[in-house]
């Protein structure tokens, strides 16, 4: 941590899911992967305010369709009758 670091921008993941509604296993999953801004101090997460309330915006944006593997672009559908997989 930098010596501007600001406590008060940052939560944990039990008051990331307390605010949302997410749980707070989900937050830590996504802060070990990169997802949203977080940092481990011991064997917590500390989550910056602000990325949880972007993530959440983006998940109600995204309504269904953030269940769809298919919105990344990271798969694509194949064109082949049998519905095999382009990889």
């Amino acid at each position: 941590m930098s010596d501007s670091f600001d406590p008060t921008e940052w939560i944990t993941t039990k008051e990331a899911a307390e605010l949302t509604g997410y749980s707070s296993i989900h937050f830590r999953q996504l802060a070990q992967r990169g997802k949203i801004e977080g940092l481990k101090k011991g064997r917590d997460w500390l989550l910056r305010k602000k990325a949880v309330i972007t993530y959440v915006e983006e998940m109600k944006r995204l309504g269904k369709a953030k269940h769809d593997p298919w919105r990344t672009g990271s798969r694509r559908k194949s064109s082949h009758k049998e519905g095999l997989w382009d990889t």
